[in-house]
C-alpha cells in the first residue's frame, strides 16, 4: 500500500488534508459590457484557489448552478432548494467520499447564494461534515459590477478595458449596479442603495481597491480553515 505524504508541501498542518474549499458563484448572470458572464464564479474560484494554497487545504473546485431571490432578474438560476439537494449535496457527498474531507469551506461570490446558509445544518447532519459559509466577498466588494467587481476584473485580467465606456450604457445593461431592476429595488433596500450609489458617483476602476478586496477575501477564508483546525 501506498504511504501519502501529508506532512510534504506548504500547509498549515498535516491535518488540512481534511478540509476541503469549494467556491461558489453564478456562470449565467449578466454583468455588464465589461465582464463576463460567469464573472461571480471567476472570482470565487480564484479567492477558494488561493486560500488552498496558502493553507494547504484541498481546493475542490466549483458548483455550476447557483440561486437568486426571485426578485432579481438578470441571468439563469435554480430554486435554493434545488441547488442545494439536487447539485451541493451530491457534489459534496463524491468530495467527501474520495477526499476523506471532515469540514468544508464554501467561498461564495454571489449575492444570490446567500440564502444557502439556512441550509447548513441539514447539510452537515446528512453528510456528516463540518460547514463554513464565507460570504466575504460579497460582504464588501459594492454593487453589482460596480467599482469593486469591474475593479477586480481588472486586477485578473478577465475584464474588457476597451469597453468601460460602454460598460455604464444602464439603458443597454441595466444590471450594472441593479439601476434598471426595479422590482429589485423596491424589494431590496440594500440593492437600492447600491443602485443610487452607482447613480451618484458612477463607476470607476481603481486597481489598489479590487487588490484590496480580493486581498481581504482571501485572508478571511484562510481565517476559517484555521478555525476548524483550531
Amino acid at each position: 500500500m501506498i504511504k501519502l505524504r501529508y506532512s510534504s508541501g506548504k500547509l498549515l498542518s498535516p491535518e488540512v488534508h481534511k478540509i476541503g474549499i469549494m467556491a461558489i458563484g453564478s456562470h449565467l448572470e449578466n454583468h455588464g459590457a465589461a465582464l463576463p458572464i460567469d464573472t461571480d464564479s471567476k472570482i470565487a474560484s480564484y479567492l477558494a484557489f488561493q486560500a488552498s494554497i496558502r493553507t494547504g487545504a484541498k481546493f475542490i473546485g466549483i458548483l455550476y448552478a447557483a440561486t437568486e431571490y426571485d426578485y432579481v432578474k438578470h441571468g439563469v438560476h435554480m430554486s435554493a432548494d434545488d441547488l442545494v439537494k439536487k447539485e451541493l449535496i451530491p457534489t459534496l457527498n463524491s468530495a467527501r467520499n474520495n477526499l476523506n474531507l471532515e469540514a468544508v469551506v464554501l467561498v461564495n461570490g454571489h449575492g444570490g447564494n446567500v440564502p444557502i446558509k439556512d441550509y447548513l445544518a441539514d447539510i452537515e447532519k446528512e453528510l456528516g461534515i463540518r460547514m463554513i459559509f464565507n460570504n466575504r466577498i460579497v460582504e464588501i466588494e459594492g454593487p453589482h459590477a460596480g467599482t469593486g467587481e469591474l475593479s477586480m476584473g481588472v486586477v485578473l485580467g478577465m475584464a474588457d478595458e476597451s469597453r468601460l465606456n460602454e460598460h455604464c450604457q444602464f439603458e443597454e445593461y441595466p444590471e450594472v449596479g441593479m439601476i434598471g431592476l426595479p422590482e429589485a429595488r423596491q424589494q431590496n433596500k440594500g440593492i437600492d442603495d447600491g443602485a443610487c450609489q452607482v447613480e451618484n458617483e458612477g463607476i470607476v476602476v481603481d486597481l489598489e481597491v479590487g487588490e484590496n478586496l480580493l486581498e481581504t477575501a482571501i485572508t478571511d477564508i484562510v481565517k476559517d480553515v484555521q478555525s476548524i483546525l483550531n
